[in-house]
């Protein structure tokens, strides 16, 4: 326990919680500080002017990072035929129909991105209840229903990164990892904040992206000021 707590006082020495940090200073101060055994995940968290529980404030997406995410991703795909020859040649880890609903409905899930072509929708459908609460059910929206399925995959298994704002107004998402060089995270996060910014809703009013923290799996957090963030690279 003494040795944890040196530990945590050490990563946090120099830090200070009221500051706005520029993007660029707070990458480099999140990667030096990033020292668990593991490749720590770096974590963007951006508080957004919406209420999510109304329609018209709802902000959801997904977004390519130029760097990829560091994180490994098992796809599984709901396509027939030459879709299903095309998943499986992208590189997709299960792909299947009638077969790979009833693995789903009985609770065998082998894959952490679902994709499926528009055809196979009455079917996922149905799984609303098994996907849904995991976030995983396929939506138009974000590009896991359609008819390129290729693309889909590779992008998934890629780098692309999902996003869907909680109940709090909160998106976030992981970036990258710590050992990713200080430019490609700064690439990927202003990827990222470009991507909820395109996403804006609508129904939002007033400031649309309020507060930004960036963070690492194990270490602490800084408060990011927004325009570093949108700022030109």
């Amino acid at each position: 326990m003494a040795f944890e707590g040196k530990r945590a006082k050490k990563i946090r020495e120099g830090i200070d919680r009221d500051k706005l940090y520029a993007l660029d200073e707070a990458v480099k101060m999140i990667k030096d500080r990033a020292k668990a055994k593991f490749d720590e995940t770096i974590e963007v968290a951006m508080n957004l002017g919406v209420d999510p529980r109304h329609a018209d404030q709802m902000v959801r997406g997904v977004v390519t990072l130029p760097s990829g995410s560091g994180r490994t991703q098992r796809v599984g795909v709901f396509a027939r035929g030459a879709k299903a020859d095309e998943a499986k040649a992208a590189g997709a880890d299960v792909v299947g129909a009638e077969d790979l609903f009833e693995k789903v409905n009985n609770g065998e899930i082998d894959f952490d991105r679902c994709i499926a072509t528009p055809d196979m929708m009455p079917l996922v459908g149905r799984l609303g209840k098994v996907l849904g609460p995991r976030g995983m059910m396929p939506n138009p929206k974000v590009g896991t229903v359609t008819m390129d399925i290729a693309n889909a995959v590779k992008g998934a298994k890629g780098g692309s990164v999902e996003f869907r704002v909680e109940k709090a107004g909160i998106v976030q998402a992981g970036v990258g990892k710590a050992s990713f060089t200080a430019d490609a995270l700064v690439a990927n996060i202003k990827a990222f904040a470009d991507a909820v910014q395109k996403a804006k809703p609508a129904g939002a009013k007033g400031t649309f992206v309020q507060k930004v923290s960036l963070s690492s799996t194990m270490g602490p957090g800084l408060k990011i000021e927004p325009n570093s963030i949108f700022a030109q690279s």
